[in-house]
């Protein structure tokens, strides 16, 4: 499964992406420093740096995935998008 987050302009050369994932109430890093965290990995990966793929999704994946965008130099300089994910 792919999860888009698309950052439609900045100009913060390197702006700071992170995903974690929300369930039963805990939040978690999938994504964090620059690297898959946990269980993701050896199963996830970041395509064109925003773009998170999982691979081999169980049921145990489905939750509330959250990628937030630091990016200082902007005028917005944090911002963020929630996609539930529903693996039946």
């Amino acid at each position: 499964v792919e999860l888009s987050c698309i950052i439609k302009s900045t100009i913060t050369p390197d702006p700071r992406i992170e995903w974690k994932k929300i369930r039963d109430g805990e939040t978690s890093y999938v994504f964090f420093d620059n690297k898959m965290q946990g269980d993701f990995a050896t199963r996830a990966e970041i395509l064109s740096r925003t773009s998170l793929v999982i691979k081999n999704t169980t049921r145990m994946d489905t939750a509330t995935y959250r990628c937030e965008v630091a990016a200082p130099s902007d005028t917005k300089t944090i911002d963020e998008i929630n996609i539930q994910l529903t693996v039946q």
